[in-house]
């Protein structure tokens, strides 16, 4: 059986890993400053995370040149894949991060005004290189909105068929975030996490809403997603990546060993 994924995520504003409440939150002023990227990258890489995810919150030209240091460095010393998203909006935006260092590519309201992007991107990099994010909000008792713009944008997509259509465009993966549960880590939405990943031939990633060991439990065996995201429960040292990897193997989740978990290899 494959192993299943656990994947920090950080948040980089202005060359700080930064963490807010909720979708839109930056815009706001809401960010809790957390730290230094690459020193949170070398923690997280020692823990013996499965992968990391950067993402570019500022997405301006003065950003993006920030940003391309922080992977660059992290690149360096990390020894585990790195995704880049946040304001890439061509293939040659892509093509700046992964010559940085990044193994993969996170695209979101780009591929949405753009679906090409994700064609033109998997046909030059290879699918395994083209992530599409997905930012999904309850708006029917049976309807999941895809939304953009840091959730400020109604698309009139429906989640379940833009990943579809996102995997037919040539995604290799697609990472699927609640806005009704980010940052709140009450759980993670099960069911659209669930249909989702019933629905695409390619690895799901959850995000949005850990807070326990448990939620992510849940969201890899009921939710049927292949990895789990999450920020602040390692951000603030609630958990390592250890603590989540021994429960999930304590609960026969197949994953990869951790540094200090426990897990035989």
């Amino acid at each position: 059986m494959i192993a299943k994924r656990v994947i920090p995520c950080l948040d980089v504003h202005g060359g700080q890993v930064t963490r807010g409440v909720r979708f839109g939150i930056a815009e706001a002023g809401g960010l809790r400053n957390v730290g230094d990227p690459i020193e949170l990258a070398l923690r997280y890489n020692e823990q013996g995370a499965d992968e990391m995810v950067f993402f570019d919150i500022t997405a301006t030209a003065h950003g993006r040149s920030t940003m391309v240091e922080v992977v660059e460095r992290a690149a360096d010393q990390c020894f585990m894949p790195l995704t880049v998203g946040g304001g890439l909006r061509s293939v040659e935006d892509m093509y700046t991060m992964l010559r940085a260092g990044a193994d993969k590519i996170s695209i979101n309201s780009s591929a949405l005004a753009n679906p090409d992007l994700i064609r033109a991107g998997a046909e030059k990099f290879g699918s395994q290189c083209i992530v599409v994010s997905i930012d999904a909000r309850k708006v029917a008792p049976d309807r999941w909105e895809v939304f953009s713009h840091g959730s400020r944008k109604a698309t009139g997509w429906e989640a379940v068929e833009w990943a579809k259509r996102a995997v037919s465009l040539g995604a290799g993966e697609i990472v699927l975030n609640s806005i009704d549960a980010d940052g709140t880590k009450a759980g993670f939405d099960l069911v659209i996490t669930r249909r989702v990943s019933e629905a695409v031939g390619v690895p799901v990633v959850a995000s949005g809403g850990a807070g326990k060991l448990e939620h992510m439990a849940e969201v890899l065996l009921e939710g049927k997603a292949d990895a789990v995201l999450a920020a602040s429960i390692f951000h603030f040292g609630e958990y390592t990546v250890g603590d989540v990897k021994k429960f999930l193997a304590s609960k026969g989740i197949p994953v990869r060993p951790a540094v200090g978990s426990g897990i035989l290899a």
